[in-house]
């Protein structure tokens, strides 16, 4: 991870913890977690608020809203 990449918050609600990931590792993080804590069970996950946030800023850059 460079300095410069972001971090996403994600968040466990089960393990009651959060932390940030960086956005290379976001979906291999949230997977390891969930196996090896939950059984697989998609428990982790990114910050719904975040998330949504995110998918706009996307969907915005992709032209997709207009």
């Amino acid at each position: 991870m460079s300095d410069d990449e972001p971090a996403v918050p994600v968040a466990c609600p089960e393990c009651e913890t959060t932390t940030r990931i960086p956005l290379s590792d976001l979906k291999a993080g949230i997977e390891a977690h969930n196996d090896r804590l939950h059984d697989g069970e998609e428990v982790a996950r990114i910050d719904p608020a975040i998330k949504e946030e995110l998918t706009d800023l996307v969907a915005k850059d992709l032209e997709l809203l207009d």
